[in-house]
């Protein structure tokens, strides 16, 4: 039996349950694997390291990093269920995923952002990307239907909806709702693949956990879907194909993938498939192929991410041991679980290098373990920044796949010291100068790399748009 989108101890909502079927409730956080790997057995956790700066609630601490502004949630997302969840960018502003809909931000003045809007869309994770006057949605819940109205439904013999949702950004600050497409077991993540000549985004949607109960979720589930979206008529968006990955079944049975990234360029992408780790071909964007598979049995026990360097010659998975709900970054843990896995691709195919976990201990309320993060365009580097959950924001230069090495970092104390609030930092991304975060419970974040940090000069105005897990090159 697989638990589906459940959180790890500390932060597990309740089960529902029918005879010997149990699923957990739609509101849930990032899912634990669903089943019980090697990796993910963890003793009892000694936190006294922590460093006294950073064990009490509103404490901040940081090593070259800056703070320059911060948006609490408000609204209709003020609530602590209302989890923020993944970021995009385009112009002068970023738009920030919420499990209730999205908020769209004003980043002209990087150091004095504007809430631009706030749309209620209610539809667990809510991951979001955006592709010229394009914002695609994630649901990953079942729903009563696809609107934005819908409610959460139990799921077991009756019909449900979830999948993408496709809305028009032509002006951002009043995003209109154009379509919706059902996927098979929903849009956990979803990644972007646009064809050379921008006529048409193909979108990969990972989704997992299927279950002979779900009329929309059926096993074997180790395939993603393809989703075509005509840019002039996204109206007409359709499934165009649902891919097999693991024709022989993954590491982790009839799960599928939790996410992908794409580089359109290289007509390459990485996916991070719950117990593997994969490299595609997507020169044929309806029929990727897998052509390198890895595993780690003894260190990984969910396969979360994927980001490439900017040359396409190395990937750095993360393993989100206890699905982001658990304390995870302490000595009894230690260094090589929950932490990223560093893999250079050598003739085409993917080599263990090393693993990267930030050094710090965190205190048994803090939910803390590698998440979502993006390049910082250095020339001749390899430099990341990245989100750590209650563990804060890491930024660490892995140009020596064996050695990577942290040079700077920004952390908030606990949420709590009573329980263990699901919390910190779900993405953080570098976006034109700066580092934008979505904090789960205190809202968006803007903050800056200082000088001391050596991470060298950084191209500036690289992007015009910036979805992470759609890669583009930066040159220079």
């Amino acid at each position: 039996m697989q638990r589906r989108r459940a959180l790890g101890a500390g932060a597990m909502t309740g089960l529902l349950a029918l005879g010997s079927f149990a699923v957990a409730a739609p509101g849930s956080a990032e899912p634990s694997d669903g089943s019980e790997l090697p990796a993910q057995s963890i003793a009892a956790l000694d936190d006294s390291s922590a460093p006294a700066s950073l064990t009490d609630p509103g404490t901040t601490d940081s090593l070259n990093m800056e703070l320059l502004a911060n948006i609490p949630k408000n609204g209709a997302f003020a609530s602590e269920g209302s989890y923020s969840s993944d970021l995009a960018f385009q112009g002068d502003y970023a738009f920030a995923g919420n499990y209730d809909g999205f908020t769209v931000y004003d980043i002209s003045d990087p150091e004095s952002p504007e809430q631009a809007a706030q749309v209620v869309c209610p539809g667990s994770q809510n991951d979001v990307s955006v592709y010229g006057d394009l914002l695609v949605l994630s649901t990953d819940s079942w729903r009563t239907d696809d609107s934005c109205s819908s409610s959460s439904i139990y799921p077991v013999g009756v019909d449900y909806w979830e999948g993408l949702k496709i809305f028009d950004i032509s002006d951002p600050t009043d995003p209109q709702y154009v379509s919706a497409v059902e996927t098979k077991c929903g849009s956990h993540t979803h990644s972007l693949a646009p064809t050379k000549n921008g006529k048409t985004l193909y979108v990969y949607v990972s989704s997992y956990s299927p279950n002979a109960l779900l009329s929309g979720c059926q096993p074997p589930h180790d395939k993603i879907s393809v989703v075509k979206i005509p840019t002039k008529t996204p109206a007409d968006a359709a499934v165009v194909s649902e891919p097999v990955l693991f024709p022989e079944g993954g590491y982790t049975n009839t799960s599928g993938c939790h996410d992908i990234t794409t580089y359109v360029k290289l007509d390459l992408a990485a996916g991070a498939c719950m117990g593997d780790g994969i490299l595609m071909d997507i020169s044929d964007r309806e029929n990727p192929e897998v052509i390198s598979n890895v595993r780690d049995t003894e260190n990984f026990a969910f396969w979360h991410s994927a980001t490439f360097n900017n040359d396409g010659t190395k990937v750095v998975f993360t393993d989100e041991l206890g699905g982001g709900g658990a304390a995870t970054c302490n000595p009894d843990v230690g260094e090589t679980r929950g932490a990223n896995g560093i893999y250079d691709i050598a003739d085409g195919e993917l080599e263990f290098r090393s693993y990267y976990k930030i050094p710090r201990t965190n205190t048994n309320t803090e939910n803390c373990v590698a998440h979502n993060g993006s390049l910082i365009p250095v020339k001749g580097k390899d430099i990341m920044v990245q989100a750590w959950y209650q563990g804060g924001i890491s930024v660490f230069d892995f140009t020596d796949s064996a050695n990577p090495t942290e040079l700077a970092w920004f952390d908030r104390g606990p949420l709590s010291t009573e329980r263990l609030v699901l919390g910190g930092s779900w993405s953080a991304y570098y976006y034109n100068g700066y580092v934008y975060s979505n904090d789960i419970q205190q809202g968006f974040d803007v903050l800056a790399i200082d000088d001391a940090a050596g991470v060298g000069k950084q191209k500036p105005n690289t992007y015009r748009e910036l979805n992470p897990q759609q890669q583009v090159r930066f040159h220079g």
